[in-house]
């Protein structure tokens, strides 16, 4: 079977095509720009076309129809290649429901949550390949072990997937296991309200099946309620509590390479889940005492200002995904917590302007009550399909950080950020560098 990805450099989508790849299915996609990703895709000899196709292209004789075409969830009304597959006859789907129909094939593992839930997939996926489960994963970030790739194909019945909310995708999957984070007021540009948030996670948990699992965050507010709900216990639903204060917390703590109380409350997820899956703890606690993190969650390195000869000048730099503000909050906090004496730079990149305007409140309390010495807020990265003209002209970073109104926080463009960290930052410092759209790269340039 040949099939065709649309937007194929997607951190969810390219996991699928990995996967079809290593099925045995001829695989190619296109997107609009390249990539690490698309990089990685086409040395695994995935024919990739950058930029979009023509209709003559596509209507070429040698061009050669696919029987099945899946695409981002970004790709939405007229789109022509999508337009045209249609017209052909060509079966098409979304991601989210492509991935639905595997979840069907396998006994599902889902990861769900607002925030954490590529760290605890990762986690749990390590723990379960160590106990010699091994499943077939899809997540939501590159690891190391997985030979820096976001997935892996496994040769047992069992799935591992991060389960993503956001324009409801989770509801096409069909899981025996759900585990949840936590809840948080995320990805309003489509939810609109809270309530439709919690909803959503409710309409998820209610699709397990009779016997199911659910694991749930006990210290969340949100998903403990949805813990107690009566359809769980009248479809004998069973329900896996975890918490902080339990007593395998401070294990955990002692022996997790990944710092922030957050990360703690990941492992304890896992561990919930690897014990309804029979996986003795010691398994666990040692895949979790071996966990690295992964690409861009808490990813440290030691900075080195190229092009410039200086002797015995070294800094600390990290690299993290983190976008939303209990997101940014967190990992501001486990940096302080790690690095107590240093002086600490932060490079914050916002994340869609939607995002930035729903939780600017929350955006300014947290960099105004930041432990952070010197914090840089570049310009709002854009996310093509999902953002509001008129919300566009309501906020920016330069009026964010005239609102936080604190003399160590600036607004600089993005071009003129490694200029100024090289001129002003010095030896033994830590520089973090944040958010969710291309600033990594930022990262890369130390």
């Amino acid at each position: 079977m040949k099939v065709h990805f649309l937007g194929i450099g997607g951190i969810g989508v390219s996991a699928l095509a990995q996967y079809y790849l290593a099925k045995g299915h001829k695989v190619s996609g296109e997107d609009l720009s390249s990539s690490e990703i698309t990089d990685f895709l086409q040395k695994l000899g995935i024919e990739i076309k950058i930029g979009k196709s023509t209709i003559e292209e596509l209507q070429s004789i040698n061009y050669k129809l696919p029987d099945l075409v899946i695409h981002t969830p970004a790709i939405k009304g007229n789109n022509l290649q999508l337009d045209f597959f249609k017209k052909a006859g060509v079966k098409c789907q979304t991601y989210p429901g492509a991935l639905g129909e595997l979840t069907k094939n396998y006994t599902t593992i889902a990861v769900s949550g607002s925030h954490g839930k590529s760290t605890t997939t990762s986690m749990l996926a390590l723990a379960m390949i160590k106990a010699g489960l091994d499943p077939t994963v899809i997540v939501g970030t590159k690891l190391k072990e997985f030979g820096n790739t976001n997935f892996c194909m496994g040769k047992s019945q069992y799935l591992v997937i991060e389960a993503c909310e956001y324009d409801s995708s989770f509801l096409n999957y069909k899981p025996q296991t759900i585990a949840i984070t936590n809840i948080d007021k995320e990805h309003l540009d489509y939810f609109k309200t809270y309530a439709n948030v919690k909803k959503a996670f409710k309409d998820f948990v209610m699709q397990l099946p009779r016997g199911g699992v659910l694991v749930a965050n006990k210290d969340d507010k949100e998903t403990d309620k949805i813990s107690k709900s009566k359809f769980l216990i009248s479809n004998q639903i069973s329900i896996s509590k975890y918490s902080l204060k339990q007593k395998e917390a401070k294990k955990i703590k002692k022996i997790l390479q990944v710092p922030g109380t957050h990360n703690i409350s990941n492992a304890l997820a896992v561990l919930a889940i690897a014990r309804s899956l029979k996986i003795e703890d010691k398994i666990t606690y040692q895949a979790l005492a071996e966990f690295h993190g992964t690409w861009r969650r808490f990813e440290e390195k030691a900075g080195t200002l190229l092009g410039f000869q200086i002797s015995n000048f070294k800094f600390q730099i990290i690299s993290d995904y983190g976008h939303h503000p209990n997101e940014v909050k967190a990992t501001m906090q486990a940096v302080r917590e790690k690095y107590k004496k240093q002086k600490i730079w932060l490079v914050f990149q916002p994340h869609q302007y939607q995002r930035t305007f729903y939780l600017q409140k929350d955006f300014i309390k947290i960099f105004r009550n930041a432990k952070i010495d010197n914090i840089i807020i570049t310009d709002i990265y854009d996310v093509a399909g999902r953002e509001n003209a008129e919300i566009i002209n309501k906020i920016n970073s330069e009026k964010l950080v005239k609102k936080i109104g604190r003399k160590s926080v600036i607004y600089l463009p993005q071009q003129d950020c490694e200029n100024y960290i090289k001129n002003n930052i010095k030896s033994s410092q830590v520089l973090l560098i944040m958010g969710a759209g291309d600033i990594y790269k930022l990262f890369d340039k130390f």
